[in-house]
């Protein structure tokens, strides 16, 4: 689920942390600069794990703040395709069911890769599992906010969100609110199998 990136960045120390150790003020730099942070085609940033290597600082005329090239190693979060992962129900729509892991929430379980048969609930807006017993009867599982869930990790999705230049955008029709929100970094999941869903399921 968390792999160690090794990543180099040019980091600027402003004048006013001259006090610190460069080690520190780097560090403090670093997470301000990427914790909680995705970076594109890497996953999101947690935090700084070690700085392994510090070339030369340069202080460059008119700016007070030194600039090191820094080589360092980052916890990012990144669960590989097929890891089963557990979170909690944020949300059910007709597209499917939001996961949370309390840290990250852009976690996506569509309505086809639900346990089947199921439905989408208008008046509670949830999902419900027909869940067919042996005897020929049926019982609805339904699939709560908050409810503990283990899915399979199927996919994921990078979108760079870096702003486009003002030459690039096009003011003859409004941008959709929604349309211009867009999700760096998506995860699909999957509970279509025997063994994923709702922990409750399982338990009893």
């Amino acid at each position: 689920m968390f792999i160690l990136a090794e990543m180099t960045d040019v980091v600027k120390v402003p004048p006013w942390m001259f006090h610190l150790k460069l080690n520190e003020a780097i560090e403090q730099e670093l997470n301000k600069k990427l914790a909680n942070k995705v970076v594109y085609e890497l996953g999101l940033c947690i935090a700084l794990f070690d700085i392994t290597k510090l070339e030369d600082s340069h202080i460059f005329p008119g700016d007070g703040s030194s600039h090191t090239k820094v080589h360092f190693r980052y916890v990012v979060f990144r669960p590989f395709v097929d890891e089963i992962v557990v979170g909690k129900i944020k949300s059910c729509s007709r597209e499917g069911v939001y996961v949370s892991l309390g840290f990250f929430d852009d976690i996506l379980l569509s309505s086809d890769s639900l346990q089947h048969p199921s439905r989408f609930d208008e008046t509670e807006q949830l999902w419900v599992w027909e869940y067919f017993t042996e005897d020929g009867g049926s019982h609805d599982l339904f699939m709560d906010a908050g409810e503990e869930i283990r899915f399979r990790v199927v996919d994921e999705t990078f979108v760079d969100t870096t702003p486009s230049g003002p030459e690039q955008q096009v003011i003859e029709e409004p941008i959709n609110a929604k349309e211009a929100k867009k999700i760096p970094y998506l995860l699909t999941g999957s509970i279509s199998e025997s063994g994923l869903g709702l922990l409750s399921w399982w338990n009893s």
